[in-house]
């Protein structure tokens, strides 16, 4: 089963993805992990990663479907969530056609439902532990009244650097004129489903669930 996961920024994908990897051995292929994993692999593609990047050039989408065959290859036969990608209709027809030529395709498109004001409270209210990565959120997932992730005990925990209001404004508007089209796209190939991202992380796991059973 191939899924993708479409939702604007701090719509809780990532949470989401990591919990079916969890507990359905799924694998997450989130573009900006796969990115910063070919920048320092060494490899001849990681080496061409590199050099758009400290270039200070974007990634083309060419390189990003490279990447993503090249996962799909390692764990033939795998489940795969897409989260982060595709991003456009472009990359969305890039992406199909891959699938193809693998002779696998997408099973559900679920796109995460959320407000625009409660997602900027989020957002703002967001850390991530400074060793494990483990996500926290004052709102709905608070930091350990001890000071110390629930995970791996680290007390360093650290906030990305634009999640400000003005800055996610602007990456929630990059969505929209962007990414949003897609809910038509796959509306229109009969793929996606909607679920409230907004409740609590179980009940959307929940619900994501019974989307893919």
């Amino acid at each position: 089963m191939n899924i993708v996961l479409l939702g604007p920024p701090g719509g809780g994908k990532g949470t989401q993805a990591k919990i079916l990897v969890e507990e359905r051995g799924m694998v997450q292929l989130s573009t900006g992990d796969m990115l910063r994993a070919a920048k320092t692999s060494g490899t001849a593609m990681g080496n061409k990663v590199a050099a758009v990047m400290d270039a200070g050039e974007l990634v083309t989408d060419g390189i990003v479907i490279d990447l993503i065959a090249e996962q799909l290859d390692k764990n033939s036969g795998g489940e795969f969530i897409f989260d982060g990608f595709p991003r456009t209709l472009a990359q969305a027809d890039a992406l199909d056609a891959l699938l193809t030529s693998k002779g696998t395709h997408l099973n559900h498109v679920i796109e995460m439902q959320v407000d625009d004001k409660a997602l900027v409270n989020r957002v703002t209210s967001r850390s991530t532990c400074g060793s494990c990565g483990e996500g926290y959120n004052e709102i709905s997932k608070p930091i350990p009244s001890n000071g110390s992730c629930s995970k791996c005990g680290n007390t360093d925990f650290q906030r990305r650097a634009d999640d400000n209001e003005h800055s996610f404004r602007i990456r929630l508007m990059a969505y929209y004129k962007e990414t949003s089209p897609l809910i038509g796209y796959y509306h229109a190939k009969n793929l996606l489903s909607s679920v409230d991202g907004l409740v609590e992380i179980k009940q959307v796991k929940e619900s994501i669930l019974s989307v893919l059973s």
